[in-house]
């Protein structure tokens, strides 16, 4: 057993963590015949590979010298602080990848916290040194002050270090002596990750991660605290409510490369997958039948924000997708709620709605894109922040904001943080650039990504992560501007857009179907109009001189999903189905919509 390390990768959002894995597999000869060369092996799932981010973590073995080395890709945003929770449950040591020019950033100071926490070994990485004006040796500087103000202990300050390029695929002790490979990694893993404890006595496994088969149905996935498992053994499964079932293991399976493979017996610190085990959840043990013993669980961070989940009642439902009933869209949630450890479901006021509670818009605009890709429709209201009443005072989520952009523009960007309540509490130069902090609540977040990058002219770079709970910061103001709704449903014409041209900016192009109560565009004054936008030009036999000049219109303005959620007010929807992205009032008919804002 002294021959197997279980280690994690930490890293902020696109510092070379899964490609650093990718070499890792390559260097330990065991990856597919089918992957294109290129292509990023642990980045498995379309939506990571669109936005090159991690969103599940994922298990991956590699052989060195006789020592088997358990890697787990772990999620770099806080959102998914679920997933994390779990992962650095099955380890003893991390790897802290940390690019040479950002230096670290807000979510590896999220999980860094967590591995901190639990008293992990860990060695720090030191990537991309092969960039022009990197800086390897303050980097490491900033890592240890980084580790000192999370409290780490003098064991954990003591950290070796690595330095290289997992894209030129080298690593080295010393970053100006390049080596020809990343094998001072792997000596550097072997020689610091502590190997796992042998703990005899009665087995003991954490169910932290699990599986689904179409063969076999769901597979738990741990790693051994104590004693042995084996194969079609009757084990006892502790839930966390307390309660115990009995229970067969059908297979047993040990990482090797990507794939698994069937061993008979496993004995503590493996991470296996158990085939056979029934009405399961994340959180529960597998322990002896004779004597039951349950681990602690693993506790989760509390959502922070929620949305209305609804069935699509617009005019258009049902055109594009499968799965359209509230029956589909409750068995979904229900699916994912055994895997996404930071989601809640409640029902909501109607049969036909939900309230998903989640741990920020990027979590919950994950699983939204997830759903709509798998054919289902749906429809969306704004984001919500939880307020919660703690020792009497009504308090909300506060957010770590760190926004990096150019010196000369950072005036226009504190100016838009601190019109949200956002409250600087660090400045600081790095080259021609600043570096901003701020505590801000959740609330300001909302939206805020799409006016600093406008204010900005894309230069902004921003990340947040959740910090606590804090006394409520009062009224934030909202966007300003109303919407422009269709009057009816239709075709829209070239001819009806250029006459309302200065009536706003529109969100659709010429053709395209709409419906009455559709938000079609953003109104140049703070109340909503209605307007027809589906009105052709009337044809004569007269020609006149002038009249017939070519329309020229200004193109639409085209959201992605978390821009359309933090766009929409309070009475709308965006309408999700797996071909379009639509935004609506709620109340589709004028005449409802003033009725409600007279009893308001």
């Amino acid at each position: 057993m002294q021959k197997i390390r279980n280690i994690a990768i930490i890293a902020h959002v696109d510092h070379g963590k899964t490609t650093l894995v990718d070499k890792m597999i390559l260097s330990g000869k065991i990856f597919k015949e089918h992957e294109t060369p290129g292509e990023l092996i642990m980045d498995s799932n379309d939506l990571e590979k669109e936005r090159g981010i991690t969103i599940l973590s994922k298990n991956v073995a590699v052989m060195y010298n006789d020592n088997k080395i358990n890697i787990i890709d772990t999620p770099g945003h806080a959102d998914f602080g679920g997933e994390v929770e779990r992962v650095l449950n099955m380890t003893d040591g991390v790897l802290l990848l940390v690019d040479a020019f950002e230096g670290t950033m807000p979510q590896t100071r999220f999980v860094l916290q967590k591995a901190i926490t639990l008293g992990l070994k860990i060695i720090v990485v030191i990537n991309k040194v092969d960039k022009p004006n990197c800086r390897p040796e303050e980097i490491q500087e900033q890592v240890f002050d980084l580790m000192f103000s999370l409290d780490a202990d003098e064991e954990q300050l003591d950290f070796p270090t690595i330095f290289g390029s997992a894209k030129e695929g080298w690593m080295s002790e010393d970053w100006k002596k390049p080596s020809k490979d990343i094998i001072p990694l792997f000596d550097s893993i072997i020689e610091h990750i502590p190997p796992p404890k042998m703990i005899k006595g009665n087995p003991q496994l954490l169910i932290t991660s699990l599986e689904y088969s179409s063969y076999v149905g769901r597979i738990a996935i741990g790693r051994l605290h104590r004693g042995e498992l084996k194969s079609t053994m009757t084990v006892a499964l502790a839930r966390r409510d307390g309660g115990i079932n009995r229970t067969k293991i059908k297979e047993l399976l040990v990482y090797e490369g990507l794939s698994k493979k069937k061993v008979e017996s496993v004995k503590s610190g493996e991470i296996c997958a158990l085939v056979g085990i029934d009405g399961f959840e994340i959180g529960d043990t597998i322990t002896d039948f004779e004597n039951p013993e349950a681990l602690a669980p693993i506790a989760i961070d509390e959502p922070t924000m929620s949305m209305t989940f609804t069935i699509n009642n617009s005019p258009f439902f049902g055109k594009d997708g499968k799965y359209v009933t509230s029956r589909h869209i409750k068995d979904r949630l229900s699916k994912e709620l055994e895997k996404n450890l930071a989601l809640k479901v409640d029902q909501g006021g109607s049969s036909d709605s939900f309230i998903v509670y989640g741990r920020g818009v990027l979590h919950l605009s994950v699983l939204i894109e997830t759903m709509r890709r798998e054919g289902y429709e749906l429809q969306v209201g704004q984001p919500q922040v939880i307020i919660k009443n703690i020792d009497g005072i009504t308090s909300e989520p506060i957010e770590e904001l760190s926004v990096d952009l150019p010196e000369n523009i950072s005036g226009k960007a504190i100016e838009k943080i601190t019109q949200r309540k956002g409250e600087m509490i660090n400045m600081e130069h790095k080259g021609d650039r600043m570096h901003l902090e701020f505590h801000i609540p959740s609330r300001g977040i909302i939206g805020l990504r799409t006016n600093l990058l406008t204010a900005t002219a894309g230069e902004a770079v921003i990340s947040h992560r959740f910090i606590k709970y804090d006394a409520y910061r009062g009224n934030i103001e909202k966007r300003q501007n109303g919407s422009l709704i269709a009057l009816e449903k239709g075709s829209v014409f070239a001819y009806a857009l250029d006459k309302l041209q200065d009536r706003g900016r529109f969100f659709i192009s010429p053709g395209e179907d709409v419906y009455a109560g559709q938000v079609v565009g953003e109104s140049s004054r703070n109340s909503d109009i209605v307007i027809n936008v589906t009105k052709s030009k009337k044809l004569t036999n007269v020609r006149a001189s002038g009249s017939d000049d070519k329309v020229k219109l200004s193109p639409p303005i085209k959201f992605t999903l978390e821009e359309a959620l933090e766009y929409i007010q309070e009475d709308e929807y965006v309408e999700i189905t797996p071909n379009s992205l639509r935004l609506r009032k709620i109340l589709l008919n004028e005449h409802d919509r003033k009725r409600a804002a007279k009893k308001l």
